[in-house]
């Protein structure tokens, strides 16, 4: 009985590669040093080269020049544009808890007001920090800017 080509008493079980028994005499074909060749830092027992080595020369994240400064003092801000501000025509207040359950804000970040796009209605906004362009803007359409201490919440007076 032909089955594609093969007939089926013929067929054969595939030969399985043995497993190479190390350090197991001399007879075996892998003693004494274990495949490992003689002397050196591969020879030895529990060391390895960690995957970075690189045979001794200079690494290459050393060879790369460091390149410009990070502050480790920086202040990050979450930006709103003033434009954003507009949507909220029934507010009079808008302050940062407002602003996160609007969706506006995701990060826990102080927020910082920023200038593009313009704004009509009078608000009070009180925020962290405030650009010179927002504040203008903000005050030219008869709002108020209170600047909130990011880390008690309360309004401070300038």
């Amino acid at each position: 009985m032909k089955e594609g080509g093969y007939i089926l008493s013929n067929l054969k079980a595939p030969q399985q590669k043995k497993r190479k028994r190390v350090g197991r005499g001399e007879a075996s074909g892998h003693g004494k040093t274990a495949g490992r060749g003689t002397k050196g830092q591969l020879s030895r027992s529990g060391s390895r080269k960690r995957a970075s080595f690189e045979g001794g020369q200079t690494p290459l994240i050393r060879r790369i020049p460091k390149r410009g400064f990070k502050n480790p003092c920086r202040k990050e801000y979450e930006t709103v544009n003033v434009g954003i501000l507009e949507r909220f025509r029934a507010k009079s207040v808008i302050d940062p808890i407002f602003l996160k359950e609007k969706g506006i804000t995701k990060k826990r970040l102080p927020i910082k007001v920023l200038g593009d796009g313009e704004i009509t209605k009078s608000f009070t906004v009180k925020v962290h920090k405030f650009s010179e362009n927002a504040k203008k803007k903000i005050e030219k359409a008869g709002g108020k800017t209170e600047i909130v201490d990011w880390k008690k919440g309360h309004t401070i007076n300038e």
